[in-house]
């Protein structure tokens, strides 16, 4: 499926090529990265489509102990997760083992623009301790609230914001348009942020969820919404995703448009 895909649409082939070769991706990656983003879509069905009451198969954990460690600190945690592996199976995973009592998660997710796949998305991705955000100012709202309560929320920093939504910030030396909500979340609630990201294991074997630190603080204080601290904030969370991306570049969606310019805001 993947590789269909990466003949039939010459403007999907070129941003993958283009995008991988800005990054430094290895051949052999770029070429595994086609077949993984198929798999990304083959796998859709088994983590939506599921029962809400059948567990997940064959799910590991690298890292758990930092969530642990975040939920007794008794504050909000925000998980970020790039484009990479199977990021549907990192909320779902989550909520299955750390969401009972009081942290359940809530994600962030943008409604389709067909009715159909919209109300699909909305009902398959509800699962118990699961719930969604649109990405719209309610969803906004719902996640402080959430965060507020100590609860934990999810999103996936490397989407591309609405205009005004964002700054630009270097994603792989190339400008991106980067969401500036998910600094201003931990800023506002005092969230513990994480990264955490589901690697798909070969041979249909499973996922493994890896957890890990953002690996710098971000501004606070006085001056943190500047506009400045803003940008030095989105560099930050692009260097983590960064990180992140390199360690398995050939899950990545190499074919996503990064570097489009933002929509008009609604």
């Amino acid at each position: 499926m993947g590789w269909l895909t990466y003949w039939a649409s010459p403007s999907y082939r070129r941003r993958v090529q283009v995008n991988a070769r800005a990054a430094g991706v290895p051949a052999q990656a770029v070429r595994q990265s086609i077949a993984e983003a198929g798999r990304l879509i083959a796998e859709l069905p088994y983590l939506w489509l599921r029962p809400a009451g059948e567990p997940l198969a064959g799910v590991s954990w690298q890292g758990a102990e930092l969530i642990e460690a975040a939920l007794a600190q008794g504050r909000g945690m925000l998980l970020l997760t790039p484009h990479l592996g199977c990021f549907e199976v990192t909320a779902q995973a989550y909520a299955e083992r750390f969401g009972g009592g009081a942290h359940p998660i809530t994600v962030l997710y943008r409604p389709a623009r067909k009715l159909w796949v919209r109300e699909l998305e909305e009902t398959s991705r509800a699962r118990p301790n699961l719930a969604t955000a649109p990405a719209s100012l309610a969803g906004v709202r719902q996640m402080i609230r959430a965060l507020r309560r100590a609860e934990v929320v999810g999103l996936l920093p490397d989407q591309v914001p609405p205009e005004g939504m964002g700054v630009w910030a270097p994603f792989f030396g190339q400008p991106a348009y980067t969401m500036t909500l998910a600094t201003r979340l931990v800023q506002q609630t005092g969230a513990v942020p994480l990264l955490i990201w589901g690697e798909r294991l070969a041979g249909g074997a499973g996922y493994c969820v890896h957890v890990s630190e953002l690996g710098a603080a971000l501004p606070s204080g006085e001056g943190s919404n500047s506009e400045a601290a803003q940008a030095e904030s989105a560099a930050i969370v692009n260097r983590a995703m960064e990180r992140l991306i390199l360690q398995c570049p050939q899950q990545y969606l190499w074919g996503y448009n990064r570097y489009k310019s933002p929509r008009s805001a609604a």
